[in-house]
């Protein structure tokens, strides 16, 4: 056991002792030492002539010595290393390597834009759950069970719990801010939707929505109108006509869809606004009693207007983009072709 004591010793200040100039020499060190017929290993095979007495004394010993190499190994290679950066491959005067930008996703752009342009008319931005209950996306919408109008939208419900849905619209925002009670609500709701649709070139099962809501004592329609007005100037220039078509949707009554002239056509007719000369951009109305009565807010009292829109269709005009499953698909070529800002 002496004898093995001693010749420990003598290795370790054998390995003490060792300099690397280089990898290469630091190679021939962890061969040596530690390699599959090294020293290390020829010495940890001496505990079979240990005595029986004093094995547990002598395991102690080798796996000491063992993580001695072990360690000046480490302490070899990490000091090559730094010697080979620092004196041949490394050059601190010269400038960094540089790191490419990427850019915004154009429907990130076109969200931006929509929202600062509603901010301008005082409309603060609220978000909400993407997963919600039956009640904020149906029910409190005028959507009782059983409602014809809930077949407009094809739902994802969630298999566990078919009370839960990924929502349809961002409308099921509206109805967690009308419930706050703090009156009165200049609220914009964006945020992305779901829809059991086929993907196409022309839809999606899931896409960006736009919603607003003004709710305060006296408005009308008319503050709808001149609200929609100051958008559209803003987002297509002032030379853009607008129209409003009477329509159906069960949470607001009168409801309304807008058209503007097309932006490829200038409304003579194309292809893209199916030769009528204009585009549907969104859907509006006066909010029905029957929601605010469902939120707590008093319907003889107040009155207000609700507006949404898609984020694609709008962005896949404004870019030229033909095939609305591009947005989704993370193709670096496509995306940065576009630039940070509207």
């Amino acid at each position: 056991m002496e004898q093995l004591l001693n010749q420990i010793a003598e290795y370790k200040k054998e390995m003490s002792a060792f300099a690397a100039a280089d990898e290469k020499q630091v190679e021939e060190f962890r061969i040596k030492w530690l390699g599959t017929r090294g020293i290390v290993k020829s010495v940890m095979g001496e505990m079979k002539n240990v005595a029986p007495d004093r094995k547990k004394e002598a395991g102690q010993l080798l796996n000491e010595f063992k993580q001695f190499a072990e360690l000046r190994f480490e302490e070899l290679k990490a000091a090559a290393s730094g010697v080979m950066e620092t004196g041949f491959s490394l050059d601190i005067s010269l400038p960094g390597d540089p790191q490419p930008l990427g850019s915004r996703h154009p429907v990130t752009l076109m969200r931006n834009r929509i929202v600062s342009i509603f901010q301008r008319l005082g409309f603060a931005v609220a978000e909400g759950p993407e997963i919600e209950d039956d009640w904020h996306n149906f029910g409190a919408l005028n959507l009782p069970p059983h409602h014809p109008a809930r077949d407009m939208q094809d739902t994802f419900y969630i298999q566990q719990n078919p009370d839960w849905v990924l929502r349809t619209h961002t409308s099921s925002v509206q109805i967690r801010e009308m419930e706050k009670g703090k009156l009165p609500i200049r609220m914009l709701m964006p945020g992305r939707v779901y829809r059991n649709e086929t993907v196409s070139a022309r839809s999606h099962c899931f896409f960006h929505q736009v919603e607003g809501l003004y709710i305060d004592e006296n408005v009308s329609f008319a503050d709808l109108k001149q609200t929609l007005y100051f958008f559209v100037k803003e987002m297509y220039g002032k030379d853009v006509k607008v129209r409003f078509r009477p329509s159906y949707f069960p949470f607001t009554e009168p409801s309304a869809e807008m058209d503007v002239t097309c932006f490829i056509c200038g409304g003579s007719g194309c292809n893209i606004c199916k030769k009528t000369g204009w585009v549907e951009i969104l859907g509006c109305g006066m909010v029905h009693p029957n929601v605010l009565s469902n939120c707590g807010i008093d319907p003889n009292k107040y009155t207000g207007f609700a507006f949404g829109m898609g984020i694609e269709r709008p962005a896949m005009l404004k870019y030229g983009v033909n095939d609305l499953r591009l947005f989704s698909e993370n193709d670096v070529r496509f995306l940065k072709q576009f630039t940070s800002a509207i």
